[in-house]
């Protein structure tokens, strides 16, 4: 067993999530090709097309191409069997960001994360500290481990839609907690989209789920198998059974899970009646 080297795996990672490695990927999983096999027609591509292909028109002032992983990979497949998509990000917005480098660049960074966040989210891509650290802001990765520090600590708590809180990867608080909590405190699905700055679907989705989860745990399921039946991990249900437990100790959330549940269950008169149509 070899000796880790993390700055190597950081590099691999980074290797992993090129144009190269993306095409790569698509002709392994489409035409079911072995690595060798798409390596060479990499290659031919390279040798025939490039010559005749021309410069592509660089992006606009202010905007920058980065290629990153696909928001529905899951954690712990390998990145370089990951699917990427390329993205465009708007890194400079003109003089409003003007006025933030002049308070300094830390200022500036801890301003534009959020956003640039989320607007590779809506292009369907989870960005990294590495894809923000080695090519949007050319800093370290604990610069960019202390300016995600400072904006949990301004905007209280509150998640960024990036890979590690959206794959529940690393020890942070999952933003699917999160979510749940604001559903159960009462808040209404536009002012949790305001909030965490999610979709309507994904914060729909995040709720069914938990709310999946509080029914199978209402028929004494084990943890573990609650997480078998649903795809999901087990850190992802203990920490939802230790939300319903808080539940049970507020009036508040459990009102509000009390709803959650009866909307999930279907009346025994309309599930017999829905039998009966069946049968006809």
């Amino acid at each position: 067993m070899g000796v880790p080297n993390p700055g190597r795996e950081e590099l691999l990672r980074l290797e992993a999530k090129t144009l190269d490695a993306q095409f790569l990927t698509a002709i392994q999983k489409g035409l079911n090709c072995s690595p060798f096999e798409s390596h060479a027609v990499l290659e031919v591509v390279k040798e025939v097309y490039f010559p005749v292909l021309g410069e592509t028109a660089p992006p606009d002032p202010g905007k920058l191409c980065v290629v990153g992983v696909c928001a529905d990979e899951p954690a712990g497949k390998p990145i370089a069997k990951c699917e990427k998509r390329r993205v465009v990000l708007t890194l400079h917005r003109g003089a409003v960001d003007d006025e933030l480098l002049q308070q300094g660049p830390d200022t500036f960074r801890r301003a534009r994360i959020p956003d640039l966040c989320q607007e590779a989210l809506s292009q369907g891509v989870l960005l990294t500290r590495e894809d923000l650290a080695y090519r949007v802001f050319f800093v370290s990765t604990r610069t960019i481990s202390r300016d995600l520090a400072a904006i949990r600590k301004q905007t209280g708590q509150l998640p960024l839609p990036w890979r590690s809180t959206v794959q529940d990867i690393g020890p942070l608080l999952t933003h699917r907690v999160q979510i749940v909590r604001l559903a159960l405190e009462g808040k209404t699905m536009t002012e949790i989209c305001n909030i965490t700055r999610h979709s309507p679907a994904a914060i729909a989705n995040y709720v069914s789920t938990f709310t999946r989860v509080a029914q199978l745990a209402e028929s004494q399921i084990h943890a573990s198998q609650i997480a078998f039946l649903l795809k999901r991990g087990r850190t992802l249900i203990d920490r939802y059974l230790e939300l319903l437990s808080e539940c049970r100790q507020d009036d508040n959330l459990k009102y509000h899970l009390d709803q959650l549940l009866q909307l999930g269950r279907v009346a025994p008169s309309e599930k017999k009646r829905k039998m009966k149509g069946g049968h006809r």
